[in-house]
C-alpha cells in the first residue's frame, strides 16, 4: 500500500512533535527556525507552519525576543484537560457500549496488544499516548457522535505529553494502564456500561492526579 502523501509542514510537525514527546527538546528549549530548516532541508515556511500547529497542541509557545520554545508542563492545564476528558469520554462510552460489535472488540484488542508491547519494551515512547487514544477511540466510535469524537481527539492531542509523562515516571503507571484497559474492554464486552463508565472516569481522573503529584515532586519533562 502506498503511504499517504504528507506535506513538508506535516513532516516537519511530526518530526518536531516526536522529538518533544521523547524529551529530545526538553521544556523551555528554544526551537530555532533557521537551524530546524537547515537540518530538515526545508525552507522556513513549513517550519513556522509546523510550529504554529504545535502551539495549537500546547507543545510550543512563542515568546518575545526568544521565538518558539517548548512549553513547560502545566498543573493548571492538567486539571482542565483531564476533567474535560473524563466528562466527554464517559458520556460517549455510555452511548457506545450497546452498539459495539465483535469487530470493535477485535480492533480494540489488537491496539491494546500493540500498546502493551510498546509499554513493556520501552519502545515507541513518542507513540504511547497515540496508542492509548487509539484504544479508547475504538471503543467510542460506535456511539456515532462525530462532534464528540472530534473534540475528544483534539483534547487528547493536548494530553499526549502528559500521558507519556505519567507512563514514564509513575511507579505503577504501566501496570495500572494495562490492567485498567483490560478491565474496561471486558466490561464493554459484557455490556456492563454503567460499570465501564465508572471505571473510565476513575481511570482518567486518577491519571490527571498522578501527573500533578509527579510534577509536584520535581519532575519537569
Amino acid at each position: 500500500m502506498t503511504p499517504p502523501y504528507k506535506t513538508r509542514t506535516q513532516m516537519v510537525m511530526e518530526n518536531l512533535r516526536g522529538r518533544i514527546l521523547r524529551g529530545e527538546f526538553p521544556a523551555g528549549a528554544p526551537l530555532r527556525q533557521d537551524a530546524i530548516a537547515k537540518e530538515l532541508a526545508v525552507s522556513r515556511i513549513p517550519v513556522r507552519e509546523a510550529l504554529m500547529q504545535l502551539e495549537a497542541q500546547g507543545l510550543v509557545k512563542f515568546e518575545a525576543h526568544r521565538g518558539a520554545v517548548v512549553t513547560m508542563l502545566d498543573a493548571s492545564a492538567i486539571e482542565e484537560l483531564f476533567y474535560l476528558r473524563a466528562l466527554l469520554e464517559a458520556d460517549t462510552l455510555f452511548h457506545a457500549v450497546d452498539k459495539m460489535t465483535e469487530a470493535t472488540f477485535a480492533q480494540a484488542e489488537a491496539i491494546l496488544a500493540q500498546f502493551d508491547h510498546a509499554l513493556e519494551s520501552g519502545t515507541q515512547i513518542e507513540h504511547w499516548a497515540e496508542l492509548n487514544h487509539s484504544f479508547h477511540a475504538t471503543l467510542y466510535q460506535a456511539a456515532g457522535r462525530p462532534l464528540a469524537l472530534d473534540l475528544i481527539a483534539q483534547i487528547n492531542l493536548s494530553c499526549d505529553r502528559y500521558v507519556r509523562f505519567e507512563l514514564l515516571f509513575a511507579s505503577d503507571g504501566v501496570d495500572k494502564a494495562e490492567r485498567e484497559h483490560a478491565q474496561l474492554l471486558e466490561l464493554c464486552r459484557a455490556r456492563r456500561k454503567h460499570e465501564a463508565v465508572v471505571l473510565l472516569k476513575q481511570h482518567i481522573e486518577a491519571a490527571g492526579q498522578s501527573i500533578k503529584r509527579i510534577l509536584a515532586s520535581g519532575h519537569k519533562n
